[in-house]
């Protein structure tokens, strides 16, 4: 009796534990459903509409860029598309074939759409061929009951109306690289482009514009069912430049077959109205993906149509220096007006004999005359008194030996040597024959085509510091310029030589002068050499730039102003072996003429 109640008693604790125990266990679970359902309620809400929604980036328009007359300079056309959509075609191959009798493939393009189709689902449309004109749109719209699958897709792609012509100043842009920081979520958008050079890349971000978004609702093999909410974004900024396409067009025109660069300002805003590197490249071929063939064709051409030679082209200036070192020694005090050296074609010092350009010399002549004549033998001796040092101070001042820093990539900085930085470079001391050479704008000597527009233009101006800029500036925006401490009367005898370079008989650039109605050029020539001339060439005759390899022949310098009473317009144009700077000033005077047309046809009548 007293053993049933022990197993009683057994059964009864047992039975408690296993109730409390489910008990224990069902409060757990209804815990448990509880906080899924009402703590989380919101987190799973969230993910179930992620499974049913999709949400994609759109690409905002980039925006356009304009030149001073809002002509367009880079913007935007319809791209058009064909692509395949294999759930739609009963055997992909055969359409594939059909289209090709249409519109050729080849067989990497083949590959590459094979690739595609067997990576993504079956209702994905792959790419078959873009940058299609409306005459190919057609022909496949004409021809699509043989062409199952196959569909036009509409686009933007970006164009550069000038083409080559602007490709200095604009730039292009290109696919996102594996360099490129990725700040902003469009950028990981496969195809997604972005400024790689020029105006492009110095304006990405608000050229670029904000990307929207699109929610659409997918089945769970995600196929679109439909759309839910759509947000196109913010179109790109618009960026108007100072550039006049008409003077830029010009410009490159001018040069012809020639290399080199061409830079036009404003010499009292800065504002730079053409700016011309030659030959350049196509940004319509960089955006639209350049070949290995190409590219290669671009890179090893021996004029450099990859570099932009108005910024990264580091050349001696020649005697379009020599208006620096006369106003270095005017304001030293080691001449004056009245002073006047004797130029008989060569002057020694020690045992080296430094010639003049002109072998029987220029005889006595003022430093006026030196600039009219471009006399080496004058700016030798000048150099040589006033010193390599306050030459190179009155360089900076004009803006050589630094960057402008005008926001385009790949700007260098020229150099402008001194006995300091001759120490640093070399642990030597500067020798008197180096003043001599720089004299004239040669040796270690080193400008950019647009320091030497800056240079010119703070000339032309009386002084005042500007600063080259593609900003579009207006009479009541630009703001008042410091001024160089140099005395007026010194830059007025600079001028007049200029005046005489070009309007004088004798004058290096008299065959290139220019008369619109009384508005006239001053300037300078410049021709650096890139070989050395040796004692016995010079014995037996130096050989005429035109018998010489290309790459042999001189550089060709001009920098110059107009209207010469009243400069408005700076320039300063550099032909790479162009043999002479006659040569330059006739690309100068030409250019300068048409800008003189311009204002006179743009002004009102009375």
């Amino acid at each position: 009796m007293n053993r049933d109640n022990d197993k009683g008693k057994v059964l009864i604790s047992r039975s408690l534990i296993l109730g409390v125990g489910k008990l224990v266990l069902l409060l757990v679970i209804i815990a448990r459903l509880y906080y899924l359902q009402v703590y989380q309620a919101d987190k799973y809400k969230m993910l179930a509409d992620e499974n049913r929604i999709s949400t994609r980036l759109l690409v905002p328009p980039r925006g356009i860029i304009y030149d001073r007359h809002m002509k367009e300079l880079a913007t935007n056309r319809q791209n058009f598309q064909a692509s395949i959509v294999a759930e739609q075609t009963t055997n992909v191959q055969e359409t594939l074939d059909a289209f090709k009798k249409i519109m050729p493939l080849s067989e990497a393009e083949e590959e590459k759409i094979k690739k595609d189709l067997r990576k993504n689902r079956s209702f994905v449309p792959i790419k078959i061929k873009d940058n299609l004109t409306w005459e190919e749109v057609a022909k496949i719209q004409l021809n699509a009951p043989d062409l199952p699958g196959i569909m036009i897709d509409e686009g933007l792609l970006r164009y550069y109306p000038l083409g080559e012509k602007a490709a200095p100043v604009v730039g292009y842009v290109s696919s996102v690289s594996d360099n490129d920081k990725k700040d902003d979520p469009l950028l990981e958008i496969p195809g997604f482009k972005i400024g790689k050079a020029g105006i492009e890349k110095l304006f990405e971000h608000p050229l670029r514009g904000k990307g929207g978004h699109l929610k659409l609702e997918v089945n769970a093999y995600g196929r679109v069912m439909k759309e839910i909410e759509r947000n196109d974004g913010v179109s790109g900024e618009k960026i108007e430049l100072s550039i006049d396409s008409r003077l830029q067009e010009k410009a490159y025109d001018l040069f012809g077959e020639e290399s080199g660069a061409a830079i036009l300002m404003n010499a009292n805003s800065g504002e730079i109205l053409a700016f011309v590197s030659t030959p350049a490249y196509d940004p319509n071929v960089m955006t639209q993906g350049i070949s290995q063939k190409e590219w290669s064709e671009l890179n090893n051409n021996e004029r450099h149509p990859l570099v932009n030679k108005a910024l990264s082209g580091q050349y001696s200036p020649g005697s379009t220096f020599k208006m620096v070192v006369a106003l270095a020694a005017l304001e030293a005090g080691v001449i004056t007006p009245q002073t006047r050296s004797f130029c008989a074609g060569k002057m020694m010092l020690g045992n080296h004999t430094f010639h003049c350009w002109k072998g029987f010399g220029h005889g006595y002549i003022n430093v006026v005359q030196a600039l009219e004549h471009s006399c080496d033998i004058f700016f030798y001796e000048t150099a040589q008194k006033v010193g390599i040092n306050k030459i190179a101070e009155m360089a900076r001042r004009f803006g050589l030996g630094d960057k402008i820093n005008i926001g385009l990539e790949n700007e260098k900085s020229g150099l402008i040597p001194d006995t300091d930085w001759k120490i640093r470079r070399f642990g030597e001391p500067w020798q008197q024959g180096e003043s001599l050479i720089s004299g004239i704008g040669q040796g270690y000597v080193l400008a950019t085509p647009i320091q030497l527009a800056t240079m010119t233009a703070r000339i032309a101006n009386g002084g005042y510091e500007v600063v080259p800029t593609f900003k579009k500036a207006s009479e009541q925006n630009v703001t008042e310029l410091k001024k160089i401490d140099i005395a007026p009367a010194y830059l007025d005898l600079v001028k007049q030589g200029m005046y005489d370079v070009v309007n004088s008989q004798g004058g290096t650039a008299y065959a290139h002068r220019i008369d619109f109605n009384g508005q006239k050029m001053s300037g300078k020539t410049g021709t650096t050499q890139v070989r050395r001339i040796t004692m016995k060439e010079r014995q037996s005759g130096v050989l005429r730039q035109e018998d010489l390899p290309w790459h042999l022949r001189n550089h060709a310098l001009f920098v110059g102003y107009a209207p010469h009473d009243n400069p408005k317009y700076a320039i300063a144009v550099l032909v790479e072996h162009g043999r002479g700077g006659s040569v330059a000033a006739d690309l100068a005077g030409k250019l300068l003429l048409q800008a003189l047309k311009l204002d006179a046809s743009e002004q009102p009548v009375e």
